[in-house]
């Protein structure tokens, strides 16, 4: 008999089916769907207790429970009086860390030494965790989870100047271990608002939670999938900024979300209700209201647990909870693009450019921005992070960025090019300022000035600096006045040093002379 582990109500149906019906157990059994020993055995049970079938429409579930947990002794009727006492404080522990039924019953044996066996003290806290619906609260690790939603009804206030109703919606967050709830009003579901109101969550019950449960709301979700929902890419950074993660309920599972829908269900009660004939005139002033009521319903008693929500929350959850960042979540923006052959990417919202790798260029990345930071990420790493810059139309070039010869040329400038010349000596230095005057604009002599200066490498600065005294005497400044003069110096050095080639050989008797081949 205890072994058969059947809800209250389908008890009840039993005894309805019999009584009322007249049914017999192989049809009874055929309806229910219980085998015909367990409800033959019911039946028994039921006879045996002596109770009157009408006197059980006044029954409460734990009263009718009590009529088929033996033989009907009464020692054993004491028994099970003593161990329901224990039911509301063993679900209470439940909920701590660590804490199994199998450890509660080892407590209570030795209370009562002779109470009922493992098997029997399980089948009855079920029993009377099924008549008061508490069945599912034992599942949830203090601290473990925070379910979200939004209410399917709205709240409403109104402008106090012209009289215009504004709709909001109603944000829900409960804990799952205590149940603590809150709420508040929003202007929309938008994606920024819903990632405010989960903080606002966090702030309230003063921590996070290892996981986040939201419905398949767009907001959290952006495709829904059995087996790999994507979450909207602002609200997976905010669970990294908070070090918890997301997992959606499943699609068409409404057991994965029992609790918000009943907190929901509660706050039509016991915030929308009361406040059905209230008029506001702004969304602070709606959430204060909502506020007050909320705080009281968080410390309203449970009736099964005989203590409140928050009494609850401070003895088992409040300490669980991760504790939250100095600072708020940073509101963050994102956007992808492909980059551009110059190795920099718009940012759509200021119209501004921003360079990354140049080896990038023509890949796809993504762009994660906020109010001060620009970030490029490519393969899901980020390969820069920009200060963001407001300048339509401007770009913002990083020097590490470019290729070699590109940051070559960008460092061209007047006085690179002074300090490069007079390194070399006088006489470069008073051609390459000479060439830098003569434009009307000093960039326009950039390049003569690289040709020219680059001569050094292939000569001494002795041999580049008479090059540029030449061609200074000649009144011809340009490179290739410089380099035809650079060209002659180095033909004439080579001459000069195969002449000294014949000197090289000293006098000595063994050397041959010309009278030697007369």
């Amino acid at each position: 008999m205890a072994r058969q582990r059947i809800a209250v109500k389908k008890i009840r149906k039993v005894l309805k089916l019999k009584y009322e019906s007249g049914l017999s157990i192989r049809e009874i059994a055929s309806l229910t769907g219980i085998s015909k020993t367990v409800v033959s055995t019911y039946i028994a049970g039921f006879k045996q207790s002596g109770t009157a079938y009408a006197d059980t429409e006044e029954l409460s579930e734990t009263e009718l429970i009590t009529l088929f947990t033996g033989d009907g002794a009464q020692s054993k009727n004491t028994r099970y009086t003593e161990l329901l006492a224990f039911f509301p404080h063993y679900s209470k522990e439940l909920k701590k860390t660590g804490v199994t039924k199998h450890l509660l019953w080892e407590e209570y044996r030795q209370e009562h030494p002779d109470g009922f066996k493992y098997s029997q003290f399980c089948h009855h806290f079920q029993c009377w965790q099924e008549a008061h619906d508490v069945r599912m609260k034992q599942t949830h690790d203090p601290g473990g989870e925070m379910f979200v939603d939004y209410t399917g009804t709205r709240m409403s206030y109104y402008d106090r100047q012209t009289g215009e109703e504004h709709q909001a919606e109603v944000f829900a967050a409960i804990l799952g271990a205590s149940e603590l709830t809150y709420a508040e009003a929003t202007n929309s579901q938008k994606k920024e608002e819903f990632v405010r109101s989960v903080e606002h969550a966090f702030q309230y019950f003063g921590g996070a939670t290892e996981k986040v449960v939201p419905d398949n709301l767009k907001s959290a979700v952006t495709k829904a999938c059995k087996y790999e929902p994507q979450i909207n890419p602002l609200f997976d950074d905010f669970s990294e900024y908070y070090r918890t993660v997301i997992i959606p309920a499943r699609a068409n599972h409404p057991r994965d979300k029992a609790l918000v829908e009943n907190a929901v269900r509660l706050l039509y009660q016991r915030v929308f209700a009361p406040l059905r004939n209230r008029r506001f005139y702004s969304l602070e002033e709606l959430n204060e209201a909502v506020a007050e009521l909320v705080n009281k319903h968080n410390r309203r008693q449970m009736q099964v647990l005989k203590m409140s929500r928050l009494e609850l929350f401070d003895e088992i959850e409040s300490d669980c909870l991760k504790q939250l960042p100095s600072s708020p979540y940073p509101m963050k923006y994102f956007e992808e693009h492909k980059v551009a052959p110059d190795y920099h990417v718009i940012l759509t919202a200021d119209k501004h450019y921003y360079s990354v790798p140049w080896q990038l260029k023509g890949k796809k990345v993504r762009i994660i921005y906020d109010e001060k930071q620009v970030a490029v990420y490519h393969d899901n790493i980020r390969v820069v992070q920009h200060h963001r810059d407001r300048k339509r139309g401007r770009y913002t070039t990083l020097d590490g960025h470019m290729p070699d010869h590109h940051r070559f040329y960008a460092s061209w400038s007047v006085e690179k090019f002074e300090n490069w010349a007079a390194s070399i000596g006088e006489d470069t230095d008073r051609l390459i300022g000479e060439l830098l005057t003569s434009r009307r604009h000093p960039e326009q002599a950039f390049k003569s000035c690289v040709g020219i200066l680059s001569l050094s490498a292939k000569c001494s600065d002795h041999d580049l600096n008479m090059a540029c005294r030449k061609a200074w005497n000649w009144g011809k400044i340009s490179y290739r006045e410089v380099k035809e003069n650079l060209e002659k110096i180095l033909v004439q050095n080579t001459l000069n040093r195969e002449d000294k080639q014949e000197y090289l050989f000293p006098n000595h008797k063994n050397i041959r002379g010309t009278a030697q081949y007369s």
